[in-house]
């Protein structure tokens, strides 16, 4: 499970932002938050709105959990979902990443959302795009270049969902993170601190 449930939400919410919640989470459920079917011209369902206004209703420290509660509920299609990280502003991406693990799109949406992800620089987004998703479907290559992404900006690799499976025995991976390491010896900066766990894994046997 990828963050709270609903109810863990709502009680740690203040009793303004807890109504809110629960009109959001309603405006949300698949009978009143479908909207306008693919293509199809039409007002922007409610909860996609509240979506975007989390942070401001419900405070910053709550927006992720509740911008992913709003996300289960409602199951938007993998059109809408590519629609809200599209336009999205960086929190809102940050949950459409998180919820990908639990709502399972196809792909060949997913992964090209994981993909932009990994080609910012913000290591929060870079996080939430490593999750069970990306573990079970990023190409090796794509996989092994977010993980040296994440030595490179200090990010800690328990972000990267699958790590140990995926990297033991992979000897891609070490070379890579050899000559890595190898750059950063001769320039005369330190290795980051994950750098020789990690390479560890790829010389261990593939199970």
């Amino acid at each position: 499970m990828t963050g709270p449930g609903p109810e863990q939400v709502s009680a740690r919410l203040g009793a303004t932002a807890r109504s809110w919640f629960h009109r959001a989470l309603a405006e949300a459920s698949p009978a009143t938050g479908t909207g306008p079917g693919p293509g199809t011209p039409g007002p922007t369902p409610a909860w996609q709105h509240r979506f975007a206004s989390a942070g401001r209703a419900c405070g910053a420290e709550f927006a992720l959990d509740v911008r992913l509660a709003l996300l289960v509920r409602a199951r938007p299609s993998p059109a809408t979902l590519a629609r809200l990280y599209r336009h999205g502003a960086r929190g809102e991406r940050q949950a459409v990443l998180t919820a990908l693990p639990l709502l399972a799109p196809p792909p060949d949406t997913g992964l090209l959302l994981v993909e932009d992800a990994l080609r910012t620089n913000d290591t929060d987004l870079l996080a939430a795009a490593l999750g069970e998703y990306a573990a079970a479907h990023l190409a090796p290559h794509l996989w092994r270049h977010a993980v040296l992404k994440c030595l490179f900006h200090e990010t800690p690799v328990t972000v990267v969902a699958g790590l140990r499976r995926r990297a033991r025995g992979d000897s891609e991976l070490g070379r890579m993170l050899s000559a890595y390491a190898e750059e950063r010896v001769a320039a005369g900066r330190p290795l980051p601190p994950d750098l020789t766990f990690v390479l560890a894994l790829t010389l261990l046997p593939k199970e």
